[in-house]
């Protein structure tokens, strides 16, 4: 499944479970619960990805950062964002020109 159908179904179910909300729904959880709780949700996930990078494992980081990508689609849902409004910044860069970062003699940005 492409990556994309995917994001717009879970941001599908997302936005259905704002409008209507559905008893034991995790999601339904963290809006209730309001941005804060997002937001450490979405902390949590990164550095879960970040640790299981560093681990080594595979399997790990992809469940890790499958958490990471639903709890930033339901931080876009409470912000009024989607991830069509991600990916166009992205292509934008994509086109700009000259977008390289400068590195320092170490190499390092």
């Amino acid at each position: 499944m492409e990556l994309s159908n995917v994001l717009y179904e879970v941001s599908k179910v997302i936005e259905d479970r704002k409008v209507n909300p559905k008893e034991g729904s995790y999601t339904n959880y963290l809006f209730d619960k309001g941005i804060d709780k997002i937001l450490k949700k979405v902390g949590e996930e990164a550095t879960e990805t970040v640790i299981a990078s560093k681990n080594d494992d595979n399997k790990e980081v992809i469940y890790e950062m499958s958490d990471l990508m639903y709890h930033l689609s339901v931080l876009l849902a409470v912000k009024g964002l989607s991830w069509d409004d991600v990916f166009e910044e992205l292509a934008r860069r994509e086109l700009k020109e000259g977008n390289l970062k400068k590195f320092n003699t170490k190499g390092e940005i």
